[in-house]
């Protein structure tokens, strides 16, 4: 039989809970939400022009070109771990791209434009996120200093990579990027698998952080997929993102854990693995990270020995990455600050820089 509903008990019950609910907020850590431009309105206020849309255009057409093996130079992804001052950003540029021009009938040099740091636990978060470095966070101030320092980038004439770590991100900045990384520790993420299957550039997925490459080739074949996926539109409404999938997708090989993964050896085995998955064969091998052992100085012998192995016949090999900055290693944030050195991971510094490409 049923119970008649007593309204009275029911509105005293309600009472009672609404009471601990609030009385449980008032301890509860709350979140806070501040309204951000939306993509829409930001690449209204910092446009990209027509010409250097072009440029990009033709920037990532000519990377498709070196990872597809059409093209025999060597792409060199180099630059900063991640940019915290956009003047020694845009003096390093300057240098880069007269480098680039001299050697650009053996390699198509790429500048990192890290605007986002992965943190294993907690740390600054890069330049998008808190420019000021105050620990208080200010993504409205970062969005428009990322897209106006990713525009006067691009004037010096080279191509910018990146790494897209917020999903969002790529839609306010995406369109000023010609290469995209995907890190170590998100290459298992299905958010990021999705992301890259609707992104317009080629994309590298980094091999897992225990130096395994099989996370990656999982990742290379979701993306060249099409997906169906929630998300946001340029004008800020919630909505359903269809992808049409990205083929231009590779390995690259990091290290992990202590294990190196540059060697002819390992490198042998990832394009194995990367062949007999059905997917692309290329390789690029990040000279710093694991493969380093955090040693900036090591990416020196490391990128020598990856460009002897191209030069003994390993035609999969395809890219370099590289950690530098003006100045050699790193330092701790903080109130008087050596300019042109990292606050992340250590770089080699310029004169290093220089000496290596001219030397490969």
């Amino acid at each position: 039989m049923n119970m008649p509903l007593n309204i009275d008990a029911l509105d005293e019950a309600r009472d009672d809970e609404a009471g601990e609910l609030s009385a449980t907020a008032t301890t509860a850590v709350c979140r806070r939400e501040e309204i951000l431009p939306t993509a829409a309105e930001l690449a209204a206020s910092l446009p990209i022009s027509v010409a250097t849309e072009r440029q990009i255009l033709r920037h990532r057409d000519a990377i498709r070109r070196v990872l597809r093996g059409d093209d025999p130079r060597t792409l060199i992804v180099i630059g900063p771990c991640s940019i915290h001052d956009e003047v020694a950003a845009l003096e390093y540029a300057a240098k880069l791209s007269a480098l680039a021009r001299s050697v650009s009938d053996r390699f198509l040099i790429v500048m990192r434009a890290y605007l986002e740091k992965p943190r294993t636990t907690v740390g600054w978060k890069g330049l998008l996120y808190d420019p000021e470095r105050t620990g208080a966070g200010n993504l409205a101030e970062g969005l428009v200093r990322s897209r106006r320092l990713l525009l006067n980038l691009a004037e010096s004439g080279l191509p910018l990579a990146t790494e897209a770590l917020s999903p969002f991100a790529m839609d306010y900045l995406g369109d000023l990027i010609s290469w995209t990384a995907i890190g170590a520790r998100t290459t298992e993420s299905q958010v990021h698998r999705e992301l890259v299957s609707g992104l317009p550039m080629p994309v590298g997925f980094k091999n897992g952080t225990d130096g395994g490459v099989s996370v990656a080739i999982n990742a290379m074949k979701s993306a060249a997929h099409s997906h169906h996926h929630m998300g946001v539109s340029r004008h800020g409404a919630p909505a359903m993102i269809t992808t049409a999938g990205n083929p231009d997708t590779h390995l690259v090989l990091r290290g992990g854990r202590g294990i190196t993964n540059y060697d002819a050896d390992s490198v042998g085995r990832a394009i194995d693995a990367l062949s007999s998955a059905g997917v692309s064969s290329a390789i690029m091998v990040d000279c710093s990270h694991d493969n380093a052992c955090k040693e900036a100085e090591r990416q020196l012998d490391i990128a020598r020995e990856v460009m002897a192995q191209k030069a003994e016949g390993n035609t999969c090999i395809r890219g370099l990455m590289l950690e530098s900055f003006l100045q050699p290693g790193r330092q701790n944030d903080g109130a008087d600050l050596t300019y042109g050195c990292s606050i992340t991971d250590p770089c080699i510094g310029w004169a290093q820089t220089e000496a290596l490409i001219r030397s490969l």
